[in-house]
């Protein structure tokens, strides 16, 4: 009993080593997305959208073992939340790929138009921050710190800043002729995604809050 206990700890903490890689893949990827677009490098974008399939295959087959984690060893208690954190974190963490997926898309749908610089600015921004969201979501997650899990919230506000900015600087653009339409409404959605990546990043805090003291 003492050894099917002893490799049942071993494989979660192997699940988990995991999942902070696939995790540290997204947030690479976010840098990566970040300079496709400020740069419109199309070949760099398409290279995003190619390697997502990989991500999803991973994501979902680290959730397949979870489940039979749960299945074989019943587990209880702290071991149990831990799996269960683990499958939410890889919903967000599958989330939040898809999302870097539509900012690779929308670059390469943006052809010759031109995203003002002033957008590619706030753009480069929220890559920024959207990148330091999961990396401390990351380190929180790592060091199983709440306090870390906790500051997200302020982390993730700057972001909704960002977002807030880049609108009002796409409507004033357009009413100033400087935007046509059709382009006002794809930059308006990528700021869209760099904001949702943070709200994911944050649930990622959350779910590790739930997994070191079971609070809902």
């Amino acid at each position: 009993m003492v050894e099917l206990r002893k490799g049942f700890h071993q494989e979660l903490d192997a699940l988990r080593d995991e999942v902070v890689k696939v995790a540290e893949n997204v947030a690479g990827q976010i840098v990566h997305v970040t300079d496709a677009l400020v740069r419109h490098d199309l070949d760099l974008a398409n290279q995003i959208i190619a390697a997502a399939p990989d991500t999803s295959a991973t994501a979902r087959d680290l959730e397949e073992r979870c489940y039979r984690l749960l299945a074989l060893q019943a587990p209880v208690a702290s071991d149990l939340r831990q799996i269960v954190a683990l499958i939410k974190m890889l919903f967000d963490i599958g989330r939040a790929s898809e999302l870097v997926v539509n900012i690779a898309k929308a670059t390469t749908k943006v052809g010759d138009s031109n995203i003002h610089t002033a957008v590619l600015g706030l753009f480069a921004e929220m890559g920024k921050q959207a990148n330091l969201l999961f990396i401390a979501a990351l380190d929180a997650l790592r060091s199983d710190d709440i306090a870390k899990a906790t500051i997200l919230d302020d982390l993730d506000s700057q972001l909704d800043l960002l977002q807030k900015q880049v609108i009002q600087m796409i409507l004033e653009l357009h009413r100033g002729g400087g935007d046509d339409l059709r382009l006002a409404i794809r930059e308006a959605m990528v700021a869209r995604f760099y904001e949702r990546i943070g709200d994911h990043a944050v649930q990622i805090g959350e779910r590790v809050k739930y997994m070191l003291t079971g609070a809902v």
